[in-house]
């Protein structure tokens, strides 16, 4: 049974995402840093195993549709740990992309719904852009 109240292993799930995040930023900035790509990574997906539990996060990455975002994202993450932090980086992108598709549609109509930038997102121009992915969004 899947619980959606947020409890305190979620709320440090989501730190630990968030901190992945941004020491992968760093690490782009700071022209591919090994370390801080390797923090990164290691943060980001133990913030997606404690948010979403281990049996879930199992789940989602050997789904027969995420072989191709699950190999690339694992290759680059190994790039990354060895030392080759560029072709690591694009590889994972790649599979990050790949494996996160289906949430772009529910990003967007978040991003739309923020106070202050929701205005932006919600321009002519952008809302034919986000229209496109939109019959395939995923309930969160």
């Amino acid at each position: 049974m899947v619980s959606f109240e947020m409890n305190d292993q979620k709320k440090i799930g989501l730190g630990l995402t968030g901190f992945g995040i941004f020491f992968s930023f760093l690490g782009i900035i700071f022209f591919f840093d090994k370390g801080l790509l390797a923090m990164g990574n290691i943060l980001f997906l133990s913030g997606l195993m404690l948010t979403i539990g281990l049996k879930s996060t199992m789940q989602f990455f050997t789904k027969p549709k995420n072989y191709k975002g699950t190999i690339s994202f694992g290759v680059g993450f190994f790039l990354v740990l060895i030392g080759w932090p560029i072709s690591g980086m694009i590889l994972e992108s790649y599979g990050f992309i790949v494996l996160f598709s289906g949430f772009w549609p529910t990003l967007a109509v978040f991003l739309q719904r923020i106070p202050v930038f929701g205005w932006l997102f919600q321009q002519p121009f952008i809302t034919s852009l986000l229209e496109r992915f939109r019959g395939k969004r995923v309930p969160v």
